[in-house]
């Protein structure tokens, strides 16, 4: 488990767009391939299972897409390092190194990167707990 820091640097990104980006990813991650064994029957007596299926008309990545899409270069930066953060790959005392490497890399397809990484909304969360942040709100708004 990581440890967070106890003065966590300030981020370019706001509490309200990484918790809608963390809902919508979560959302995304849960999408199965959708099975219909009796698409005439009752949803609620399916237990709403609908709701899981990927179907092409489902706004979940779109969403999740134009969510990162609308963010700017710096809060982008810090999307990425926030997810290698909490992946893993880099450790809070590393986090200026992480934010550094991710602007370098960083491109026009950094929603597709980041869509294509999964639990994407755990390793964001996982991050900013790293840094310190209290997550336990975060995204509550978007639920």
């Amino acid at each position: 488990m990581i440890e967070p820091t106890t003065n966590p640097p300030e981020l370019a990104i706001d509490q309200e767009s990484l918790g809608f980006i963390i809902v919508k990813a979560r959302e995304f991650d849960a999408k199965v391939p959708p099975v219909e064994s009796d698409p005439g029957s009752n949803p609620a007596d399916d237990r709403e299972e609908a709701i899981l299926g990927d179907y092409a008309d489902d706004p979940t990545l779109d969403e999740l897409r134009t969510a990162i899409d609308d963010l700017n270069e710096d809060e982008v930066v810090d999307l990425i390092a926030l997810t290698w953060l909490g992946r893993g790959d880099y450790d809070p005392e590393e986090w200026r190194e992480a934010k550094r490497l991710a602007r370098e890399r960083h491109h026009r397809h950094s929603a597709a990167y980041l869509v294509g990484i999964p639990a994407l909304g755990d390793y964001i969360e996982e991050g900013l707990a790293a840094l310190g942040y209290d997550t336990s709100e975060l995204g509550a708004e978007h639920l």
